[in-house]
């Protein structure tokens, strides 16, 4: 089998090593800097640089760029795609992408699916990609068909090198809302925090809370920027939401209101509870 992977960040050179790792693969990859592809070649990690000539050998594509540089490469290349291919993208939105290259792949006889790996680190670039990054992780999978039970176990064996603990499937819009939750709001509240002059004196002040809610503040903007203004219904309201609870927060310190803070503290302390029960249930 051979796969291509375009984009060798972090995303697409983890999932390089992964599937270099697998024998059963032939691993291709492309690169804006082309440096970077003969550093991976170095290192043993792609069998060859993914051409506009061996394109066509792929029978997996994983691009692993941002969501317009995603759709704009798969309209780019989708004649040169191998008939039957499977082409899968990392973005972390979903309903662009989806709209336009789901029509894209049917009228040229391949198949895209929209994907979005729940992994990542602190620092981004090939150099900090890694072989077990996705070991344990979701694969959140966006199928053309919903209830398409088939392409869900395809999907799934195609992605078996990377380790994923399981595929979620979802559509597009419904990806959309809870990432805003799960992951942007998060970004933007961490990102906002740091901003209070009080944090340059925080040393020797700080623990496991302060490094926690300050983890994703250092974050890639360019990236970070586009995810957030394609999805920023979803993201609006998240914020809205959350400036409202906080604003309740601090109205109860303002009046002095012992009453109403302990109610706030234990209605959030009340649905972190539930979370991790849910959470056990799942497992």
């Amino acid at each position: 089998m051979v796969v291509g992977i375009v984009g060798l960040g972090l995303i697409g050179g983890s999932f390089a090593k992964a599937y270099k790792a697998d024998k059963n693969w032939k691993v291709l990859a492309t690169n804006r800097s082309k440096e970077i592809v003969e550093i991976a070649k170095l290192d043993n990690k792609i069998d060859a640089e993914l051409t506009d000539e061996n394109i066509g050998e792929c029978d997996l594509v994983i691009i692993g760029l941002y969501p317009q540089a995603t759709i704009d490469y798969v309209k780019k290349n989708a004649k040169k795609f191998k008939k039957g291919a499977f082409v899968i993208d990392s973005c972390g939105t979903k309903r662009k992408v989806c709209k336009e290259l789901f029509p894209i792949a049917k009228k040229n006889g391949f198949t895209y699916i929209g994907g979005h790996p729940m992994a990542g680190r602190h620092f981004s670039g090939y150099k900090h990609s890694l072989e077990s990054l996705f070991k344990g992780s979701s694969m959140i999978v966006v199928l053309p068909d919903y209830n398409d039970i088939e392409l869900n176990a395809k999907i799934k064996e195609l992605l078996a090198p990377a380790g994923f603990e399981g595929l979620t499937i979802t559509t597009a819009e419904e990806h959309d809302k809870i990432v805003a939750f799960t992951s942007q709001l998060a970004h933007v509240v961490s990102n906002a925090y740091i901003k209070s002059p009080t944090a340059s004196s925080h040393r020797g002040f700080s623990a496991g809370s302060y490094k926690d809610l300050t983890r994703v503040a250092w974050l890639n903007e360019i990236m970070w920027t586009e995810l957030f203004m394609e999805n920023r219904d979803n993201l609006v309201f998240e914020l809205d939401t959350i400036i409202n609870s906080l604003s309740q927060y601090r109205d109860a310190l303002k009046n002095e209101d012992e009453t109403q803070l302990k109610k706030l503290l234990l209605e959030g302390k009340n649905c972190k509870e539930a979370d991790l029960k849910k959470t056990r249930k799942t497992k």
